[in-house]
């Protein structure tokens, strides 16, 4: 089968610690969208997975830090759950699986070091949490991200990360009429080297643009760069 010609499911399996019973979806969550344009008619990309995978992630996680810190802020629990879900800290626990060895790509992001490329590890991640949740249940979904969490991740810094857009959403809280809402500008580039580009609105008033290799990366920079101009923070 053209499937197992190109990744090692098994091997893969037995670093995640879960077997799943429908292989396509395991086979999907490792199919980034730069091989699936390639075999169009076979393969879906693992971008819907993603989508469902970044929830998944969420709730597990804000259940965990509810319950670990009983007494710890809304604002304090938001920024740690950010800390631990960010595309810097995905980067690390795919690593840690070894998922950049088990992607299936297109030959011109194989060429250019996708499979090491911080975004396209991020995503793919997110996308096996969801194939674990489809295949087994937010149970073994549970277990697999829970093996990823510190026992006590509010005594360890972030992975390298600072929460833009929680920073600048803490800001514009001070005054509760106002609304801030990111807007995918453009999206441009071959599928080994995307650029995104975003707007940061303030009551429909751009007050910041960001572009990156992820939409959540050109968001934080956007951002980055409303805190700038408001006088918060460095740029």
């Amino acid at each position: 089968m053209e499937h197992t010609e190109y990744v090692d499911l098994g091997r893969f399996e037995t670093y995640i610690h879960y077997h799943f019973h429908d292989k396509h979806l395991l086979l999907e969550a490792l199919s980034h969208s730069s091989y699936a344009n390639e075999k169009r008619k076979t393969r879906n990309s693992n971008e819907r997975l993603e989508f469902l995978g970044d929830s998944v992630l969420s709730i597990v996680v804000s259940e965990f830090l509810f319950h670990k810190y009983p007494n710890m802020p809304e604002g304090e629990l938001t920024k740690l759950r950010a800390s631990m879900v960010c595309e810097k800290a995905l980067h690390v626990f795919a690593q840690e699986i070894h998922l950049g060895e088990f992607l299936l790509l297109g030959k011109g992001e194989e060429h250019t070091g996708g499979r090491e490329r911080s975004s396209i590890l991020a995503d793919a991640f997110e996308a096996v949490i969801a194939a674990i949740f489809l295949d087994g249940g937010m149970d073994a979904a549970k277990r697999h991200i829970l093996r990823f969490i510190p026992d006590n991740p509010g005594e360890k810094e972030p992975i390298g990360f600072q929460d833009y857009k929680t920073q600048l959403q803490e800001v514009v809280q001070k005054n509760p009429e106002e609304k801030v809402e990111y807007v995918l500008v453009s999206e441009s580039g071959p599928d080994h080297d995307k650029a995104f580009k975003v707007e940061v609105c303030l009551n429909s008033n751009v007050i910041g643009t960001g572009v990156g290799h992820s939409k959540k990366a050109a968001e934080q920079l956007a951002a980055k760069e409303a805190l700038s101009l408001m006088g918060y923070g460095k740029a």
